[in-house]
């Protein structure tokens, strides 16, 4: 007996996942997050430098808090046009295929920006098309995958979020140039691309389940009530301050190793890619057996609660042991502490999403968690930095933050 369409559509499945399939969605999440971090762990803060050498800081926060701005507007907005394409070849192909093109388009007017304006809208097109993949692929997960097993793919897909950032800074540092680096990361994101492409499994949507396009209603949609939904709520706001306390470590890795550790410029650049390796080696392991452990057991807050201590314990020691040795020992307890969060909390979310139907627009509304935390840690930290408390104040104000966010979800009354 078939299967309606509808159900197909929008009922939560319970098959168990291909892992071919999964396969596949590790493959295309590799080339994007490549796609992101590359630029933001290394190429940017290069051009940054190259284009205004007395300025760089400023540009570089100009720079990734647009690109971000615009990655917060457009991640929701992309997932609520997804969950209403009605397409043959279903909601998320379309976006994912159209994203990773807008993507790669964009590297290649990056690797040609000579300019701040050039650089600043290059980035705004990179995050528009990175964002509209993003938001597909976040949304198969509950689309295809049945909550019992949401722990190990948020697992698996955390590790391909670590592969691609590990790869993209391995592509900005051993290229060679500025250039190059963007060309390999557009070419990256095609090929990794073009399996998940051919073999999605995406479900179409029937066009009379498509709600009538009312503008104010859409916009309307995007507010999700935390009054109505607290868990959904306080699901965005442990999201929020957890990502916050990252983005405060990240964004300032590069130039944290050359004013507070004080290495030369060659040698920064490379403790980037090896500390990031360090980094996604232990993440990798940690979120496997994370997601692993929390499906097995049943259980997902206990599990983020110890995830954002043991992120502030590593926050702590960047802070106050600047040193090369000590931050490989801080990268490798971050690993642990932010890996397993990413994969459980991510199992966790999908289990508080408020409806079927808009798995895309609510994922989007949650990744906005992920993407204002880029936008306010350039002011916080300027801020931070401006008022003479050094990278150690930044970085303890960032333990604090995490700790907070890992406390919070306690809250959440939904999800065991």
């Amino acid at each position: 007996m078939s299967v309606p369409a509808v159900d197909r559509a929008l009922a939560e499945p319970t098959a168990r996942t291909s892992r071919v399939w999964v396969a596949w969605l590790v493959l295309a999440s590799i080339g994007l997050w490549s796609g992101f971090f590359g630029p933001i762990q290394v190429l940017l803060a290069q051009q940054a430098e190259a284009v205004s050498p007395d300025h760089k800081e400023a540009v570089l926060s100009l720079v990734t808090g647009v690109g971000a701005a615009v990655s917060m507007v457009l991640n929701p907005v992309w997932g609520a046009f997804s969950d209403r394409t009605v397409l043959r070849v279903g909601r998320r192909l379309p976006w994912v295929v159209g994203g990773a093109g807008a993507g790669a388009v964009a590297m290649l007017l990056l690797a040609g920006a000579h300019s701040v304006p050039t650089m600043v809208l290059a980035w705004a097109l990179a995050q528009a098309g990175l964002n509209a993949m993003l938001a597909a692929i976040t949304a198969v997960v509950p689309d295809q995958v049945p909550e019992r097993e949401r722990g190990v793919v948020g697992g698996v897909l955390a590790i391909a979020q670590t592969v691609g950032v590990i790869a993209g800074s391995g592509v900005a540092a051993a290229t060679g140039s500025i250039a190059a680096g963007y060309l390999t990361l557009a070419a990256v994101l095609v090929v990794t691309t073009i399996p998940y492409a051919l073999d999605s499994r995406d479900v179409a949507l029937p066009r009379e389940l498509r709600p009538p396009m009312r503008w104010r209603a859409f916009l309307r949609g995007f507010w999700v009530s935390p009054r109505r939904h607290p868990d959904y709520g306080w699901a965005w706001i442990t999201r929020f301050l957890m990502n916050l306390g990252n983005a405060l470590l990240v964004l300032y890795l590069l130039y944290y190793l050359t004013d507070e550790v004080g290495l030369a410029d060659d040698a920064a650049e490379s403790a980037v890619f090896t500390l990031t390796a360090v980094y996604g080696v232990t993440t990798v392991i940690t979120a496997y057996l994370g997601g692993r452990w929390s499906d097995r057991m049943g259980r997902r807050k206990v599990f983020v609660i110890w995830s954002g201590i043991v992120t502030a314990v590593a926050l702590q020691l960047f802070a106050l042991v600047p040193t090369l040795p000590a931050a490989y020992v801080a990268a490798v307890v971050l690993g642990i502490g932010f890996g397993t969060y990413t994969a459980v909390d991510f199992a966790l979310i999908t289990q508080v999403l408020p409806a079927a139907g808009d798995r895309a627009k609510d994922l989007g509304v949650i990744n906005i968690a992920n993407t204002l935390p880029q936008v306010l840690a350039p002011v916080v930290a300027a801020g931070v930095i401006g008022a003479g408390l050094g990278y150690r104040g930044l970085y303890t104000l960032a333990a604090l933050v995490s700790v907070l966010g890992s406390v919070l979800v306690v809250r959440i009354r939904g999800v065991a």
